[in-house]
């Protein structure tokens, strides 16, 4: 067997042993700042795993901001919500969507190094378990 052969046989026999990953895509995503003079903004979206294997979003990452985090809001009580930290990440099921959304899960942009102003675009990296490090720019809207 030539080492061209060797090499070859080598690659589809790794091609057919590794696992498929999780195929993540990012739908209507925006982001906004809390208000327009706010040190807080954050990014919204449909994360769709077309995918056979369930997937977790565990960071976020962006120059926009000193600090990006995975957020969400819980009840309280007596109708007060609290947005709370999740560092366990967002599961995102194989064939699903998990949306990041207005008054639930989405990423926090803390202490912003700029204005975000309508029409600007945000680059984000998203961090999957499975999918690995996914760049979104993300159009600023603060109509949505």
């Amino acid at each position: 067997m030539s080492l061209k052969t060797h090499f070859l046989a080598a690659a589809a026999a790794l091609s057919i042993a590794s696992p498929a990953l999780a195929d993540i895509e990012i739908k209507d995503a925006y982001a906004r700042a809390a208000m327009p003079t706010a040190m807080a903004g954050a990014a919204f979206m449909q994360i769709v795993n077309t995918g056979s294997e369930d997937d977790r979003l565990i960071a976020a990452a962006s120059d926009v901001a000193k600090k990006v985090e995975l957020h969400t809001h819980i009840a309280k009580g007596d109708g007060i919500m609290q947005m709370v930290e999740v560092e366990e990440g967002f599961p995102v099921a194989a064939g699903q969507t998990h949306m990041l959304k207005r008054g639930g899960d989405h990423v926090m942009f803390m202490g912003l190094n700029g204005p975000m102003n309508d029409g600007n675009t945000v680059t984000v990296t998203l961090t999957f378990e499975k999918a690995g490090d996914i760049v979104v720019d993300i159009p600023v809207d603060l109509k949505r």
